[in-house]
């Protein structure tokens, strides 16, 4: 059953008066510092110090031998984001891989999909993907580019992203936000200390949007309530419990698809919405975050974490859905496409996971050791009902789609079809020689055990595997300000799942190895930081085989080898001019996969070449910024054999903020136009489940906003 709608309270100033209440001045505060293990994040503008993601604790990015992007909170708010993927237009190494309006998205990094069931985390702990997380209570967000076995055990070799939630702080604040069609934003971000000694903390975020997206038949609404409490139980030990809700609904768009499977449609206006039904529902998805964590101090040199989390996700999805058409699995060469009664209500997906964990420092062999020792403990279910996609009849991309009725076939029952668990023992071992030398030498023992079962409740696939995943780096340090690393990662992926249309559909493949080597360099200069990567990672190809009759069969076959160049630059260039730039050159190749069609070129929907840039200058006006940003890309292709092309785009954005104090309140106004000249392109080429779709990037899009602090 989907989870309980919440009724979220309006009189938000009631409880926000609550919270002022108990506030303590600033000097009555206390500090968690002793052991707390997210709230101690160092940051500076849009410059980030020390992110999580790249280990087990916090640590800083100049010492951490992996490429880490974080996206700070002042970065979150002067960009006014609701969804991941404009926090990842940042970043160069990402690009959206089916992330449709309505619907959850997915990205890939280094050319590699993440895995919604095992890419992301929040504070460190894995949870279910297949939702669009809330960004009101994250404090910021962080991506590992590149392999995590390490860190995470099972998961894509493009990356890992973490986001870190807001801790308990003395905030009282209200935003207000519109856009140009009229959206209705509401979100308050409320927090103090209690207590006799103020040894509690607590922070509650608050959101309400009825969206309006700039596609017809695409609006929805949302609400958001998170609580993040803290416990000084005592100078060495502290609490921390995170709970966060969201129920979104929004119709979903589908994407385009090649018109006779080999040309890029022309003339689309975004606005359009292909396939709509007035009868189809929106998405709705109800998403539940718990976690908790313990940690204690047992002296100056050890601290020992217990943690534990679960997130749920319900997916209600009744969609009128654009698919294929006569010609084939691609529209037709005329516009025309299919359209299908697609249901899928009751799609629940769950992980619960648990870690214990100990570190610390010693002296051995004339070397200082930072040890890392733990093991943890993860379930992973997927319950659905049997397929239900039923065809209706034909629309046109150009002419439109014909009232049509709905099916009447009955939806079957949920079924198991996903139990997957897995165990780990990890160990990672930071070994000083001296101011210069350092190693970084871990590995992680996971042991898999994962059951499938087939569409018609039969038992599929059971897969007991054991894998060592080591992880070692070497690091040189000819400056305290620089840092030079060379890694190895190994890594172990989830398989795909086979489309409907293949021969073995619905199949879950067995899990996969990858392989990456990466160098690096990181330079901390004059209020700035900058690095460079450059790396090969490889991992088994996985894609629907052609077959000579004309089918097709989901396998893993061949291997996907992508090297590639990242660099990257963040901070105050002058006292008044802060940046965040970015630039990533790939090269994706396929090999051996039994289909030449598909070897010896770029990869489907990753770009040679892609760069990103982000700006913040301080106007001579007190309290008056001006915003902008640039982002770039290179042609793709948009089909796995290379014979379909999209053109590569440079779209603009421009904004400003202005501080002042309105009533007596410190107020931040906020205005965006994202797309600035109406540049049409193609965003997502890529593939999902088997078929390729393509996804126009937004219009000309303006934002305004008001947070008032009270």
């Amino acid at each position: 059953m989907p989870l309980p709608h919440p009724r979220l309270p309006l009189s938000l100033l009631s409880l926000g008066l609550a919270l002022h209440s108990a506030h303590s001045p600033a000097e009555d505060s206390i500090s968690l510092a002793p052991v707390q293990i997210n709230d101690t994040y160092n940051t500076e503008g849009y410059l980030a110090r020390e992110a999580a993601v790249g280990g087990f604790q916090p640590a800083p990015l100049l010492d951490t031998p992996a490429s880490i992007s974080v996206f700070s909170q002042p970065l979150l708010e002067d960009r006014q984001v609701r969804l991941l993927s404009e926090v990842l237009q940042s970043d160069a190494s990402v690009g959206e891989s089916y992330a449709p309006i309505g619907y959850y998205e997915n990205f890939n990094v280094r050319g590699f999909e993440l895995n919604a069931a095992s890419s992301y985390r929040i504070n460190g702990q894995t949870i279910a993907g297949e939702q669009n997380v809330a960004l009101e209570n994250k404090q910021q967000v962080e991506l590992l580019k590149g392999l995590a076995g390490l860190q995470s055990g099972v998961s894509e070799p493009g990356g890992l992203i973490n986001y870190v939630t807001k801790r308990a702080e003395d905030v009282h604040s209200v935003t207000l936000a519109t856009n140009e069609q009229g959206e209705r934003y509401l979100a308050t971000d409320l927090g103090g200390w209690f207590g006799s000694e103020r040894q509690f903390g607590l922070r509650v975020n608050l959101a309400h949007e009825d969206i309006r997206s700039y596609v017809d038949h695409a609006d929805g609404k949302r609400d958001f309530a998170s609580l993040a409490f803290d416990w000084q139980i005592s100078p060495d030990a502290t609490l921390q419990l995170d709970a966060e809700y969201q129920h979104r609904e929004q119709r979903s768009v589908p994407g385009y698809q090649l018109l006779g499977g080999s040309q890029v449609p022309h003339g689309i206006d975004p606005d359009d919405r292909l396939a709509y039904q007035s009868w189809a529902k929106p998405v709705q998805t109800d998403a539940l975050n718990l976690g908790g964590r313990f940690a204690y101090r047992f002296n100056d040199s050890w601290t020992g974490t217990l943690s534990a989390s679960r997130s749920q996700v319900v997916i209600d999805d009744y969609s009128a859905f654009a698919w294929g058409s006569s010609e084939g699995a691609y529209f037709g060469s005329n516009g025309d496409y299919d359209i299908y009664d697609f249901r899928s209500p009751d799609d629940t997906r769950r992980t619960d996971e648990a870690q214990a964990m100990l570190d610390g420092h010693i002296d051995a062999l004339g070397v200082g050791h930072d040890l890392t020792v733990g093991a943890s403990a993860q379930r992973r279910t997927l319950d659905q009902r049997p397929y239900y996609n039923e065809w209706l009849g034909t629309g046109n991309i150009y002419t439109g789609a014909p009232a049509l009725e709905p099916s009447d076939k009955a939806i079957d029952a949920s079924e198991r079809r996903l139990d997957s668990r897995q165990y780990g023992l990890f160990i990672s071992d930071r070994i000083t020689f001296n101011e210069q030398w350092q190693t970084v030498l871990g590995a992680r023992e996971v042991r898999l055990d994962e059951q499938t079962w087939d569409e018609t409740g039969l038992a599929g696939r059971h897969t007991r595997q054991y894998q060592l995943l080591p992880n070692a780096a070497l690091i040189y340090k000819p400056r305290t300000d620089t840092t030079l690393y060379a890694s190895y990662a190994k890594g172990l992926s989830a398989g795909g799942t086979a489309p409907w249309y293949a021969n073995n559909a619905a199949e879950i493949l067995a899990p996969t190895l990858s392989h990456q080597l990466e160098l690096g360099i990181k330079r901390d200069w004059q209020g700035m930081s900058f690095s460079a990567a450059l790396f090969q990672i490889r991992q088994a190809y996985q894609y629907a085989r052609p077959e000579d009759d004309g089918t097709f069969t989901y396998v893993q076959q061949g291997q996907q080898k992508n090297i590639g160049l990242e660099l990257g630059a963040s901070g105050q260039v002058t006292s008044n001019l802060q940046l965040q730039a970015s630039a990533a050159a790939i090269r994706a190749r396929v090999k051996n996969s039994g289909t030449d069609a598909y070897e010896d070129h770029q990869a489907i929907n990753v770009p040679r070449l892609r760069a990103a840039l982000y700006a913040d200058y301080s106007l001579p006006v007190p309290g008056l910024a001006l915003l902008g940003g640039a982002r770039y890309s290179a042609s793709k292709y948009a089909s796995q054999s290379g014979n379909v092309e999209v053109g590569g785009y440079t779209v603009f954005d421009i904004g400003s903020r202005y501080r002042t104090r309105i009533g007596g309140y410190d107020t931040v106004l906020r205005l965006t136009v994202d797309n600035v000249f109406d540049k049409r392109y193609w965003r997502d080429v890529g593939d999902y489940l088997g078929d390729n779709y393509l996804f126009q990037g937004a219009p000309r899009t303006a934002r305004l906003s008001a947070s008032v602090s009270f």
